[in-house]
């Protein structure tokens, strides 16, 4: 995604050498890292925000590269239209041979941008990109490069930098000013578009736990996560300083695009064949047609691996590498913990103990499991002899559906005696749902405990609708235990209220994982070495969570998966 950003907003300061010729290259890198870092600056306001900012913007390049193409089309060569015939297609290969291949290569860098629209479809409905690419994008950069062959037929010594130099004197100024925001807000778009798959890679536990800021209230597609914006913003300054000039990054840029044509193709023909269920000879045409189109593309493109076009290869193979670790250790500590719960009998045995206390407060230990007792849970009580008076085995899930309604959103069931006071509680949450804030959090899971007490006693007690004298008895002895259970019930409501006055302490175990004796090298690096560093340098669970510190407590375990 930074090979992106870098390209476009490298590209479009580049044409300030046109009116500053003085102007050395390093000096224009040196001013396209400034407008990058501002640009990585300004996404912790909201993609929403930045988008209306600068929306207006788009309308206006737009206008201004249609405006510029048709004037050049009419003052230089309007006989380029011919082009429009398939036959010098022919004719260009035939002349041209293996060098008209290669070229394909800088010809894709032509429609590089349009992955940016797919990007943002999760942000944008269907008929909306439908309708801006029909009669605003195609038809403006159509006339665009139309204006710009027309141009080269009379100036071809200025191929090396031809929107710039084609642009009228008189309008050059605004078109440079217009093009730089415009390259900030394509930028934006591919940023927009990383946030949101990294934030469903987190729900299915490929990424590391880190803090995703929901920036808009009305578009929930809409997010921002701090680390990952670091580390995009400090990688594309590494790679602008270190390659210096729009070469090497656009064919990095356009092996990158062209991959995710191919890939996207692929996909979509499992998604016509296992899906949408398409006629088998519609599936075949499609894919042989965009297939083969960008198989040339990429074959093309490939050629130039090795003048930049190894950087999305690099970044895509360590990205990988990383989520593939994440998720292995994931899976393992899982069923680690799974293999090693505390039955309910020895709970009952670890509250008997005469050193353990029940102290006032609420307590909410997290754990992956969602059922039994996680095995952080007795190395607590041996650590610290005590637990709360109300206490709640806690569990966040993410569920492959959109939304979860509030009134679903908690799942609660006793664990072990009544008297215990013990919980267990499931918070599931859909793709779009955001993670309440510590205070609404927290008052929403008291109320749904409380309302599954009341719940609890008012289904505990059998109902009869049998008639008859006989009955009668039963009937008495049966409202006389629901009403007794309803009495139970409503203290126990008070009790938990009183409680939650005292206090909620969040806990949690701050797990060391390590890779188990006899383990293979490889294994050992992975566990040892690549797991924990992504564990202590990315965003902790609970500032993920938005748990207060000073209500947090961590127990220390160590797992040997």
């Amino acid at each position: 995604m930074d090979v992106c950003v870098l390209a476009t907003v490298l590209s479009a300061v580049s044409g300030i050498r046109e009116k500053a010729p003085n102007l050395t290259q390093s000096e224009v890198v040196w001013i396209s890292v400034a407008i990058l870092f501002l640009l990585f600056s300004v996404q912790r306001f909201g993609t929403d925000k930045v988008g209306y900012s600068f929306a207006p913007i788009i309308s206006v390049w737009f206008i201004f590269i249609a405006g510029i193409g048709a004037y050049n089309l009419a003052a230089h060569d309007v006989t380029v239209l011919r082009a429009f015939n398939p036959k010098y297609i022919v004719d260009y290969f035939g002349r041209n041979g293996k060098e008209a291949w290669v070229s394909l290569g800088g010809v894709v860098l032509c429609i590089t941008g349009t992955e940016a629209m797919f990007a943002d479809l999760g942000h944008f409905n269907i008929r909306a990109i439908q309708l801006s690419f029909t009669f605003i994008l195609f038809p403006s950069v159509a006339l665009c490069y139309m204006g710009q062959a027309s141009y080269l037929r009379k100036f071809p010594q200025d191929v090396g930098d031809t929107f710039y130099k084609s642009i009228p004197a008189a309008m050059f100024w605004p078109t440079f000013i217009v093009a730089i925001m415009a390259a900030i807000i394509a930028s934006q778009a591919m940023l927009s578009g990383a946030f949101a798959i990294l934030s469903k890679a987190l729900s299915l536990g490929c990424f590391p736990r880190v803090k995703v800021v929901h920036t808009s209230k009305k578009y929930s597609g809409q997010v921002y996560i701090p680390e990952v914006n670091f580390l995009i913003g400090a990688a594309s300054i590494i790679v602008t300083l270190a390659f210096q000039t729009t070469t090497n990054i656009g064919n990095a840029y356009g092996i990158c695009v062209v991959t995710v044509f191919s890939i996207t193709t692929h996909l979509m023909t499992v998604v016509m064949l296992l899906i949408w269920k398409k006629n088998i000879a519609f599936v075949v045409g499609f894919y042989i047609i965009f297939g083969l189109a960008e198989f040339l593309y990429l074959s093309s493109i490939l050629s130039k691996f090795v003048e930049g076009g190894y950087l999305p290869f690099c970044f895509s193979l360590v990205l990988m590498a990383l989520m593939a670790t994440w998720h292995y250790v994931y899976v393992k500590r899982y069923w680690y913990e799974l293999d090693r719960v505390v039955p309910a009998a020895e709970l009952t045995a670890l509250l008997a103990r005469r050193n353990v206390q029940r102290v006032p407060g609420v307590g909410l230990l997290y754990s992956e499991l969602v059922q039994g007792i996680p095995p952080v849970f007795p190395c607590l009580v041996d650590k610290i002899p005590s637990v709360h008076a109300v206490f709640v085995f806690m569990s966040i899930k993410n569920l492959p559906i959109p939304r979860v309604a509030l009134p679903e959103r908690f799942i609660f069931r006793r664990v072990g005696p009544a008297e215990h006071r013990m919980f267990r509680c499931v918070a599931r949450y859909g793709y779009t749902d955001q993670i309440e804030g510590t205070k609404e959090f927290s008052a929403f899971l008291i109320e749904g405990l409380k309302l599954f007490v009341h719940d609890e006693a008012a289904f505990s007690c059998p109902h009869t609708d049998n008639g008859g004298d006989n009955n009668n008895n039963n009937n008495d002895d049966n409202d006389a235990r629901r009403l007794e259970q309803a009495v139970v019930a409503e203290e126990e409501k008070r009790f938990i209220d009183a409680e939650v006055e005292r206090g909620v302490v969040y806990l949690m175990g701050e797990a060391e994982v390590a890779a188990a004796p006899g383990s293979s090298g490889l294994k050992r690096i992975v566990v040892n070495y690549v797991y924990t560093f992504l564990r202590k340098n990315l965003s902790e669970s609970h500032k993920a969570l938005s748990i207060p510190k000073d209500q947090l407590l961590k127990v220390g375990i160590t797992y040997e998966i």
